[in-house]
């Protein structure tokens, strides 16, 4: 269970937090070490048990010290070893306590240490690792060299993003957060963990005296030969997750002009869509790059219409600095959803260099485009035109298959035509996507199999549940 609505802090911040409590009574190192003993005495269980604490050359070990000598006192057996050698072989443990190495980890682990962390990986025990499981970034969720496998993380001061992103969900386990009582020493958050309470003010269910206009008409911009299937999925997301009225517009000369699965969808060509009076408009599912493609984004772009750009629009606009400069100075809204080669694209720059530091990638994007971008993957990053950024913990390997980021646009676009802004849109529709993906496995449903188009119905009733005990608002225009 990973903690919501909490600040996020990258290292640099942690370091000036740290700073701030030094001569605190009692210090900073004895009150992680009492967090760290009572969670491990509550999952070890019984008093009595074999306790195993690994503790390493820095901080992080000084509080694995503490631990055990805490454990001791609660009359558990416990082992402290700081070398291999350390450690006995013959006993079966009830608990691992991962003390190595923390935040401040910036080279591979090897030696004598990568031994310890392969030793604590085997073991069927529950496996603690303080502050950040040894190996892994907390800024990037990367690893360095071998990393712990914990089932428990206790992680000190605030949450890091690390442990939402990339390896962190795979490694972390289950999260609990201990801020020791240390004060922020002034450090004002800028990121937080992806949650509806963060733009709780705009979940209110609609009143009776509501109609279709105040919903807003979406419009999707795709389906080149052979991709049609892809922008159907976008508007038939953007019709369930509430836009009053949903057109389609393919480029194909062959596309349907309707669609049984949702007749209620308007199906036309691209242009013709774009000559409609639009809300709010997706631009890229299925739509290809060709020199037609070309110009309806950049008619987009050029529009004050509020726009998601997915897929190959991404992939025009990597490509293009005409269309750079187009979408640069729009003022509309404008939401960016690439995964990470898309991404590296947009920056001219290997996925692996994406991937290395995805917050840097995604902030890079926010900026040079002056968009809101979510940044797709484990841990996905959203960044706001005005710098916040949030690490979305919602999802599984699920959404690992064809068509899911079509039905993430289509829900973007869906919240752009009700009026939301551009960041509580990006932000609440990729967790939203997430949440959606996580019920279907809580139902059997998944996550090996899941498909594209079951997001679309548990995404509604995700989203309706959420509105459910809002009280509504008299004027729907106040949840702009």
């Amino acid at each position: 269970m990973v903690p919501m609505s909490v600040p996020l802090y990258l290292t640099a911040d942690l370091r000036r937090m740290e700073e701030s409590a030094r001569g605190a009574t009692p210090p900073l190192m004895e009150r992680a070490g009492a967090a760290a003993a009572a969670l491990a005495a509550r999952i070890a269980g019984e008093r009595a048990k074999d306790v195993l604490v690994l503790a390493g050359p820095g901080d992080n070990g000084g509080d694995a010290r503490i631990v055990a000598s805490l454990l001791r006192e609660r009359f558990f057996r416990v082992a402290l070893a700081t070398r291999p050698d350390e450690i006995p072989a013959e006993r079966r443990w009830a608990l691992v306590v991962d003390g190595l190495f923390g935040i401040g980890l910036s080279r591979p682990i090897a030696g004598d240490y990568a031994r310890m962390v392969e030793h604590a990986n085997r073991q069927r025990c529950p496996v603690l690792a303080l502050d950040v499981p040894s190996g892994l970034d907390a800024d990037t969720g990367a690893l360095h060299g071998v990393a712990v496998r914990a089932t428990h993380t206790l992680t000190f001061l605030s949450m890091k993003p690390g442990l939402l992103m990339q390896a962190g969900p795979d490694h972390a386990g289950e999260i609990t957060v201990a801020d020791l009582d240390v004060a922020t020493a002034g450090v004002r958050p800028q990121a937080w963990v992806a949650d509806r309470e963060l733009f709780a003010s705009v979940l209110r269910p609609r009143p009776r005296n509501f109609h279709k206009g105040m919903a807003g008409t979406a419009g999707v911009l795709g389906g080149a030969p052979g991709m049609t299937g892809a922008s159907l999925l976008a508007g038939r997301a953007a019709l369930k997750l509430g836009a009053g009225k949903v057109r389609v517009g393919f480029l194909a000369d062959d596309a349907p002009s309707f669609d049984a699965v949702t007749p209620e969808l308007m199906l036309s060509h691209a242009d013709e869509v774009l000559g409609t009076d639009l809300d709010a408009l997706v631009a890229g599912p299925g739509l290809g790059t060709s020199e037609t493609a070309d110009a309806l984004l950049g008619a987009t772009l050029a529009s004050d219409i509020p726009c998601v750009v997915d897929a190959d629009g991404l992939n025009l606009l990597a490509q293009s600095e005409r269309l750079q400069g187009a979408c640069e100075r729009r003022r509309a809204e404008t939401i960016l959803t690439p995964h990470p080669a898309e991404a590296g694209r947009l920056l001219g720059i290997p996925t692996a260099e994406v991937q290395a530091d995805r917050i840097a990638a995604a902030r890079r994007i926010a900026t040079r485009y002056n968009a809101h971008t979510v940044l797709k993957g484990t841990g996905s990053v959203i960044v706001a035109r005005d710098g916040h950024w949030f690490v979305n913990a919602s999802g599984n390997p699920g959404l690992s298959t064809a068509g899911t980021g079509d039905v993430l646009a289509g829900i973007l676009g869906a919240l752009l035509a009700q009026r939301l802004t551009g960041e509580s849109s990006a932000v609440l529709g990729t967790h939203l996507h997430g949440c959606a993906a996580d019920e279907l496995v809580r139902d059997g449903i998944g996550p090996v199999g899941l498909t594209a188009g079951e997001l679309v119905d548990s995404a509604r009733r995700v989203w309706n549940r959420w509105l459910r005990d809002r009280p509504a608002l008299a004027d729907p225009s106040d949840a702009a």
